[in-house]
């Protein structure tokens, strides 16, 4: 039997990896605690797409463990054992805002589980695939010291840096830099992910994901900033913008494209590998510029408001270069561009907001 084994399976990249594993696998089982709902209040809840998961594909089996819990990951482990073949640890506490309220709890999660999921892995199925979902938080706020140009709707890169044609590429340090307290803890989790590949020997592979976006993503206030943005632009609520004039740029990737760019990790993995994963100069935009695109796709009039207090460590521009990627894996390459994937978002949320509006 061939197994792929999710953490955080109902969250965006986890039941993305779910739907997309399904008829590759001849298994697929989540690990989920719902622990989104924890950090985010009922907005952050992924209870509707655990059971969207349940009902819409028959070889997917979820455990409610903690990956913080040795005994709960090993029982797991034990059960399925080297029919393991891909483990795809998605889960995170993913709000650098929200980390400061808890570092025990954000270490936990994001380091320490990271940990626990390597381990057992070595211990159980060490020939299968470790793929981690980091993030561009790594590089702390050393983006903020490019040289960059502020625009009538963006702050752009200067066009001499080598950095404008692609992005940022994987070289960028990640020290001398404010990570912010969920930052360092994902840099923790990545550092180890890539020295199980290269002290171990271990296929584990890192992707630095930029702005994760999707239409199965649960939104709150402080993560998932575009699905969010979108359910104000249906309800009415009102959205904060938080400092930079709203010229802050991020590059966006459809929860898809991501993992698509997994799968082909899988089938000719390079252990110890980093990645940056993002939309690229392919899909990114600014806060201004997705309100107006929110307005568009909704039809509504957007309330916000602007709060010239932005929020520590954040990025002023960050867009990431694939390059590498592609060249390591020629086959792949984006398919939904940021209006295909903001629309797909829009039709999601009425889906899922009907009953309230």
């Amino acid at each position: 039997m061939k197994i792929a084994l999710v953490t955080g399976s109902a969250g965006l990249i986890g039941s993305e990896a779910v739907a997309f594993f399904a008829d590759k696998f001849d298994l697929v089982v989540g690990i989920d605690n719902n622990m989104r709902q924890y950090f985010f209040g009922a907005d952050g809840s992924t209870e509707w797409n655990r059971n969207r998961l349940a009902q819409a594909y028959t070889n997917y089996q979820h455990r409610s463990a903690d990956i913080r819990e040795v005994a709960q990951l090993e029982t797991i482990f034990q059960e399925f054992g080297t029919d393991i073949k891909l483990v795809l640890h998605t889960a995170a506490q993913p709000s650098h805002d929200w980390a400061a309220r808890e570092p025990f709890t954000d270490f936990g999660v994001n380091a320490v589980g990271t940990l626990n999921m390597l381990e057992m892995t070595r211990l159980h199925c060490p020939e299968a695939v470790f793929i981690f979902t980091s993030t561009n938080k790594v590089y702390g706020d050393n983006p903020n010291f490019l040289p960059l140009i502020e625009t009538e709707t963006r702050w752009e890169i200067d066009h001499d840096h080598p950095y404008f044609e692609n992005g940022i590429d994987e070289h960028m340090s990640l020290d001398h830099t404010k990570h912010s307290v969920f930052g360092a803890s994902k840099v923790a989790a990545d550092i180890m992910v890539q020295e199980y590949g290269r002290y171990f020997g271990m296929n584990t592979g890192v992707f630095r994901g930029g702005c994760l976006t999707g239409p199965n993503h649960s939104g709150a206030q402080l993560h998932g900033f575009l699905s969010y943005l979108m359910k104000c632009a249906i309800t009415g609520n009102q959205y904060t913008i938080f400092g930079y004039k709203g010229k802050q740029v991020r590059d966006n990737i459809h929860s898809w494209d991501l993992v698509n760019m997994f799968w082909h990790f899988y089938q000719n993995p390079r252990p110890g590998e980093v990645y940056n994963a993002g939309g690229g100069r392919y899909a990114n935009c600014s806060m201004l510029e997705a309100i107006a695109l929110c307005e568009t796709i909704s039809g509504n009039k957007m309330n916000y408001q602007y709060s010239e207090t932005n929020r520590s460590g954040d990025h002023i521009w960050y867009i990431s270069d694939l390059t590498k990627f592609k060249q390591h894996y020629p086959g792949w390459d984006w398919t939904f561009d940021l209006k295909e994937t903001m629309s797909q978002i829009h039709s999601s949320m009425v889906s899922r907001l009907a009953p309230t509006i």
